[in-house]
């Protein structure tokens, strides 16, 4: 089959792999019919190439039609169209019963040290095979695949997979009061669905971007915009009684503008020798940390920042000064995907899309343009917001 193969540092391609097949009674494999490029992906194909090995295929936003599944498998069958959470989680574990499925007991990467497997993810996270693929294999799928009606188009579907679900628990997480006011850093794909979350739960949003075409498509679902200008802080508190608002969304994490020290040390990282790199990488490496500096600034004293952006530094300076004083809330962490989906299913299928899910994509192309795709994402060119490819 055809993937979206990792070769280098901001070097991938398409290439013939071996087709995925059941290995486990409890696996499925799907006919992949969209997959997405997500912010995450880039983080790959920047900085993470000391925990890859050439050939791996990438992808974690993943959507098909079922076309095998295991002796074990009861609850879906050949032929479903279901989605596919990035999360490969048991569903029975001590973690996976309390909705911390990010944190699942039995695919949980011990020998890293890290959370539960993830597809196409790297080495700290299983080096599964991801979905940028004609075909995927979907463990435990039981308990991961989300089901699908037969008569909406897979974009309304497709975002269920991880970055609606991120944008959903980034909302919670941020505990706006009633009637409050919620910033959001970042109106990447993350940003557009937690602004319209918050305005869907009658939250007061403003949402800050450097980028036109980002600020355009949020003001289009009520969102109040802010240009990532030098004085943006002083706007945010001028729009908010002095105090600043009452929660704070940061959808960008390390891709953040500014600080180039920082970018210059994450790209000497990545390009040193592996076994270096890696330890580097998991010791003393850093993120760009304006956005979250921003957010912890800007909130209101006693506020709450949620990071859903990804950080992966282990040496990032935090100003726990400031923190403590404003008496700041911060929450974080991987989307726990399956745990939300039986509060987004309904408003996914809702005939008025109150999310905006078929006004998100900006270029959705075939399989064979994803290599050209990911470098017109991370560049922010040619007024792209979100990418799906088709197999």
């Amino acid at each position: 089959m055809k993937a979206l193969t990792w070769q280098h540092t901001r070097d991938v391609s398409v290439e013939e792999v071996p087709d995925p097949r059941i290995l486990e009674p409890t696996d499925a494999v799907i006919r992949v019919t969209s997959a997405a490029i997500c912010g995450s992906d880039i983080h790959l194909y920047d900085l993470f190439g000391p925990f890859l090995d050439k050939g791996d295929v990438l992808g974690h936003e993943t959507m098909g039609i079922v076309e095998e599944v295991g002796s074990a498998v009861t609850r879906v069958q050949v032929g479903d169209r279901i989605v596919v959470p990035f999360v490969i989680a048991c569903g029975h574990c001590f973690m996976c019963e309390r909705g911390l499925t990010t944190q699942c007991e039995t695919t949980q990467q011990r020998d890293s040290g890290t959370g539960a497997a993830l597809y196409g993810y790297t080495k700290l996270y299983g080096e599964v095979p991801g979905g940028q693929a004609e075909r995927l294999r979907v463990p435990f799928v039981d308990f991961n695949a989300i089901p699908t009606g037969p008569d909406l188009p897979d974009v309304r579907y497709l975002f269920l997979s991880d970055i609606l679900p991120t944008a959903w628990q980034a909302v919670q997480y941020a505990d706006v009061p009633d009637g409050g006011t919620l910033a959001v850093l970042g109106l990447g794909p993350v940003g557009q669905f937690a602004s319209r979350i918050g305005r869907h739960l009658g939250y007061r949003v403003i949402g800050v971007d450097p980028v036109p075409e980002r600020r355009a498509m949020a003001e289009r679902h009520g969102v109040e915009v802010l240009d990532l200008t030098d004085d943006v802080l002083d706007r945010l508190r001028e729009a908010t009684d002095g105090r600043g608002p009452d929660a704070v969304v940061d959808a960008v994490g390390s891709e953040a503008h500014g600080n180039p020290v920082a970018s210059v040390a994450q790209t000497a990282a990545g390009l040193l020798p592996d076994p270096i790199a890696q330890k580097l990488m998991t010791t003393v490496g850093v993120d760009r940390l304006e956005a979250m500096h921003l957010g912890f600034d800007a909130v209101r004293r006693g506020g709450t920042v949620s990071l859903s952006g990804v950080y992966v530094g282990t040496a990032d300076p935090t100003p726990f000064m400031t923190l403590f004083d404003k008496q700041v809330t911060i929450r974080m962490g991987q989307c726990n995907v399956q745990r939300w989906i039986d509060d987004l299913l309904p408003l996914v299928e809702d005939p008025a899309d109150p999310l905006g899910t078929e006004d998100l994509v900006t270029h959705e192309v075939p399989l064979d343009r994803a290599p050209e795709l990911y470098a017109t994402f991370r560049d922010k060119k040619d007024g792209c917001i979100k990418v799906v490819l088709k197999p």
